[in-house]
C-alpha cells in the first residue's frame, strides 16, 4: 500500500477512535452535553467534533435538542443494543457466566427467558457433581413452579401479573407445587422485595432451586439465572449460602448486557421473605 493509501488509512481510523469516543462521553451525561464541553473533555478541536457530531446524526447515533443544543445518544444506539440483546445472543453472550456458576458452585446452573405464559431455558451447564437433571436446552418450564419463573413473573407489572396468574392453569406437579392463585402472588412479592426466587420440590420432588435477576442496559429484567441442586445434596440454608455465588455471577451477566444501576444484596437466609427453617415449615 502506497503511503498515501497509509495515511488515509490512517486518519479514517482516527476518526473511528473520535467519533467513539463522543458517543461514550455522550452516553456518560444523560442530561445532554454540548459541542464546547464534548470539545474541551475530548481534547478536540471545535470543527472536527462538529463534523463528527453531524455524521453520528445523520446515522441516528445521536440527537441535538432543537432549543438547548445539547447532544443526546440517538435511537439508533438504542436499536443496536437491543438487537444484540435478543434471545440468542443473550444466550450466547450468558455461556461463559453460567459455566463460571458452575464450576464455582458444583451445581447445574441455567438461564431462562419468559415467552409469553411459558418459562424457557435458553443455556445450561452442568456442575461436577454425579446428580444431573437431563433436559435439553429449549425446555419449557411451568412459570408457577419453578425458581426461574417465579423471578420472571416478578419482573411483570402488577397489572400484567394478575391477568397472566388469572389464565394459567396451575397445576399440581408435586405436592409441594404452588396451585392457589393468591398464594402464588404473594410468593411473587416475596421474590420481588428479596429480589430471590426459590423451588423447594416443587416442579420435581428431588430437585431444589434458587434463581436471581439478569437486567439489560436499559434496567429492565430480561432473564432468570438460575442454580438447581438434588434435594439430599443441599438443604435450603446450603442453597441458601451458594446463592451469592448466583447473586455475583448475574450481576456480572447484566453489567456485560450493559447494566450500570445498583443492584440489591440481600441475606442469603432471605429465602423468599422468609428463613429457610420458616419456609420449609411453610411448605409442608
Amino acid at each position: 500500500m502506497s503511503d498515501r493509501g497509509d495515511a488515509k488509512k490512517g486518519a479514517e481510523i482516527q476518526s473511528l477512535v473520535r467519533a467513539s469516543a463522543l458517543l461514550r462521553e455522550i452516553a456518560r451525561n444523560r442530561d445532554g452535553i454540548g459541542l464546547a464541553q464534548l470539545s474541551r473533555t475530548l481534547d478536540l478541536h471545535t470543527s472536527t467534533a462538529f463534523h463528527l457530531l453531524k455524521t453520528l446524526a445523520n446515522l441516528g447515533y445521536v440527537r441535538q435538542d432543537e432549543t438547548t443544543k445539547l447532544y443526546r445518544v440517538g435511537s439508533q444506539i438504542f436499536n443496536l443494543a437491543a438487537t444484540a440483546s435478543d434471545e440468542v445472543e443473550i444466550a450466547k453472550l450468558a455461556e461463559p457466566f453460567i459455566d463460571e456458576l458452575a464450576m464455582r458452585t458444583g451445581e447445574t446452573s441455567h438461564l431462562a427467558l419468559r415467552s409469553g405464559e411459558e418459562i424457557v431455558v435458553v443455556a445450561r451447564s452442568y456442575g461436577n457433581t454425579a446428580f444431573h437433571f437431563a433436559e435439553r436446552t429449549g425446555t419449557t418450564r411451568p412459570p408457577h413452579a419453578t425458581a426461574i419463573g417465579k423471578a420472571l413473573l416478578a419482573a411483570m407489572p402488577q397489572k400484567n401479573l394478575e391477568a397472566l396468574v388469572s389464565k394459567l392453569e396451575l397445576r399440581a406437579i408435586t405436592p409441594r407445587t404452588i396451585t392457589d392463585p393468591q398464594k402464588l402472588l404473594e410468593e411473587i412479592e416475596k421474590v420481588r422485595r428479596t429480589e430471590i426466587a426459590y423451588d423447594d420440590g416443587e416442579f420435581h420432588p428431588e430437585l431444589r432451586c434458587v434463581a436471581v435477576h439478569v437486567r439489560n442496559f436499559t434496567g429492565r429484567i430480561v432473564g432468570a439465572l438460575g442454580m438447581s441442586t438434588a434435594i439430599w445434596r443441599l438443604s435450603l440454608n446450603d442453597l441458601a449460602d451458594k446463592s451469592i455465588v448466583l447473586r455475583q455471577v448475574a450481576q456480572d451477566l447484566s453489567r456485560a448486557l450493559g447494566y450500570t444501576g445498583p443492584h440489591e444484596n440481600a441475606p442469603p437466609a432471605a429465602l423468599g421473605g422468609a428463613t429457610a427453617n420458616e419456609l420449609t415449615t411453610q411448605r409442608r
